[in-house]
């Protein structure tokens, strides 16, 4: 089981900046190189992917760890109001302009800052409340205010929420992550419990994201029935017992097969994987 970040002590605001930001960080190259998963960059393969490689993803990831040091700084022991929101909006900006120039313009985490920058801050905002629960609640809170300087993009994702009415990463963070606190955190530990190695747990809790999520990257690049048949896809693996099975090995072998034909790759789930791994990793003793 990967290392928790422990609380035990008091800490400085910097120390914890420090702590967090190493936490977050491990959690997108975990979440990256974590094999095998379907249509995604792993450490098999870029997956349905032509621009992304895996030390691509791991080097964006490394150029996010100053941005999560001073999310969690600029978020120590400060209430969700407005000011604590438009300073997480601008030091998330500038954190995807400096991935963006790391990754010559490659988009690689900017739904991962989104979330793992305010779960970062919820972190920070009470140290000494780690319960997952509690953290998506402060996260959601923040996500909840508005933020006047933040530019009208119109991106992929957004134009897939508005053309098929589904929920987005936004929606997802301002209901305080369920697809995290329902589905994948419950899934790791079970899968921890039945004996599966931890990356086939990693898995499963992937898999679990993808049951359900409205993927915004799979809508943007396959529409409904790409939706739907990775939802059956992974829900399969799961009632089949998981991938630590012979019978859940074979049908996301299939699951992957069909996703790689179809050119689609679920990254709001592993967006909200990488998340889960930080607040699995998040304890106090």
């Amino acid at each position: 089981m990967p290392q928790t970040l422990t609380i035990g002590a008091v800490l400085t605001a910097e120390e914890l900046a420090e702590r967090l930001a190493e936490t977050a960080t491990q959690a997108l190259i975990d979440e990256a190189r974590l094999s095998p998963k379907p249509g995604l960059v792993d450490s098999r393969s870029s997956g349905a992917h032509q621009d992304l490689t895996l030390d691509l993803m791991v080097r964006s990831a490394r150029s996010l760890t100053s941005t999560f040091y001073l999310l969690a700084l600029h978020s120590w022991q400060r209430p969700a109001d407005i000011a604590l929101r438009q300073e997480v909006g601008r030091l998330g900006r500038a954190g995807e302009a400096h991935m963006m120039a790391e990754t010559g313009g490659v988009n690689t985490h900017r739904g991962a800052i989104w979330a793992m920058g305010l779960l970062v801050s919820a972190v920070a905002m009470q140290p000494e409340r780690l319960l997952p629960l509690s953290i998506a609640q402060r996260a959601a809170k923040i996500a909840a205010l508005p933020d006047a300087f933040s530019p009208k993009k119109f991106s992929k994702g957004s134009h897939a929420v508005q053309r098929y009415q589904v929920p987005g990463a936004r929606e997802e963070a301002q209901g305080g992550f369920p697809h995290i606190l329902d589905r994948a955190l419950p899934q790791l530990h079970h899968s921890r419990t039945r004996g599966a190695s931890e990356s086939e747990a990693q898995v499963d809790a992937l898999l679990a994201v993808m049951t359900t999520l409205a993927d915004t990257c799979v809508l943007s690049r396959g529409g409904l029935p790409a939706l739907k048949g990775m939802h059956q896809g992974a829900q399969a693996v799961l009632e089949a017992g998981g991938t630590s099975t012979m019978a859940g090995k074979q049908l996301l072998h299939h699951l992957e097969h069909r996703m790689l034909s179809d050119n689609i790759s679920p990254g709001g789930a592993a967006d909200l994987l990488a998340a889960t791994l930080f607040l699995d990793r998040v304890s106090v003793v």
